[in-house]
């Protein structure tokens, strides 16, 4: 098996990528990564009696906008790395595993349960890889730090993460925040940060000229949203194996679940977002999460609506404001929405921003509010 730098430049020759500084010294580090834990890797009877060795690799840690090539330069890594105690799992996936073990340990009764998980979890393990890399549940910030710091400096783990914020941008604003800089410290000291912020948008040559709002509702539509689906996240929504569900931490105890989750793209229907009571703050968490919404089944609306279009009004607010990207499946246009009933002036607001949403200005922005957008129109 060759090496990822070896089939990064493999890809650049064929023409299914196109030579990019950022990506090249991103390849460049995992590359010597992959060289220093197969070579640091134990085999045979010496690694089974004397585990992993006194000082594991510096991990990676890639950060950069959405469609920079992080997904693909971690595919690449983890195909190429050839060790066998290598994992790639979904952070929120292993975040309910590490839920799961808390519990089996915390029953069990016995001291430390957090460093009995982190041994559990790095059993025949070298290399932990994790894809968008998101922090938005108070539980998971709370006991990340001890659970890492037991993971890669006592056990000897080597973590790889990619994620579209800086270290330090990791929960922000979250609740008792202080208890997750300790993990924050961790990853700046433990493991090299590699920024993946070229002017290229990959992900947006992907789309393509795809559309983002879809009517009328109906299959076309539907096969249009699960193709944008497919392009961001190379997997379709339907494929349960590799497309996990999410638990969204919305503050105050309170979770929406959202049924497909991944690399950043979050799917929803508009009657379990604008169907139910729900606030801006919870809008703000789904828009804070997620980089790419796609919104399902959006009815026309009337007077006898007028509660559900108000929510809508303020998740198109939330999204507008953090520059979400919206694929829309719709009964109608935007302008065709809710022409009558309370609110129907305010909502053409809302519709102005549906519109300024689909441009290609819109879509070429990152994720997150930002000077360079102007969100008060």
């Amino acid at each position: 098996m060759s090496g990822l730098l070896a089939a990064y430049e493999k890809l650049i020759a064929a023409g299914e990528l196109r030579a990019d500084p950022d990506q090249r010294r991103a390849a460049e580090r995992l590359d010597r990564l992959q060289r220093e834990l197969e070579a640091d890797a134990p085999t045979g009877l010496l690694g089974r009696l004397f585990g992993k060795g006194d000082a594991s690799p510096r991990g990676v840690y890639m950060w950069g906008g959405v469609g920079r090539g992080k997904s693909m330069l971690m595919d690449l890594f983890v195909h190429t790395l050839a060790i066998p105690e290598k994992r790639r799992v979904h952070f929120h996936a292993f975040m309910l595993e590490v839920d799961a073990l808390l519990r089996e340990e915390r029953e069990k009764q016995a001291e430390g349960p957090v460093r009995r998980v982190a041994k559990r979890l790095a059993a025949d393990l070298k290399c932990l890889a994790f894809d968008e890399m998101v922090v938005t549940n108070t539980a998971d910030a709370a006991i990340m730090a001890r659970l890492f710091t037991a993971l890669m400096e006592d056990e000897g783990v080597t973590v790889v993460a990619t994620s579209n914020r800086p270290p330090r941008d990791l929960y922000k604003d979250g609740l008792n925040r202080s208890l997750f800089l300790p993990f924050i410290e961790l990853v700046e000291r433990a493991m090299d940060t590699v920024p993946l912020n070229g002017p290229t948008d990959y992900r947006l040559e992907r789309l393509g000229d795809l559309d983002t709002w879809h009517t009328p509702l109906g299959d076309a539509a539907t096969a249009s949203v699960r193709e944008a689906f497919f392009r961001l996240t190379d997997y379709a929504p339907e494929d349960a194996a590799n497309v996990p569900s999410a638990d969204l931490d919305l503050g105050g105890g309170r979770s929406l679940h959202v049924p497909k989750s991944f690399k950043g793209v979050a799917v929803f229907s508009f009657k379990r977002l604008c169907g139910e009571n729900r606030g801006a703050a919870d809008y703000l968490a789904i828009a804070r999460a997620y980089h790419t919404v796609i919104l399902v089944g959006v009815p026309r609306m009337g007077p006898d609506n007028r509660n559900e279009a108000l929510r809508f009004i303020k998740l198109v607010d939330a999204l507008y404001e953090q520059r979400v990207k919206l694929f829309v499946t719709a009964e109608v246009a935007p302008e065709d929405l809710y022409q009558a009933g309370d609110g129907a002036f305010e909502f053409a607001r809302t519709v102005s921003r549906l519109k300024e949403m689909q441009s290609a200005d819109y879509m070429a922005l990152g994720h997150g509010p930002g000077s360079g957008w102007d969100a008060s129109g």
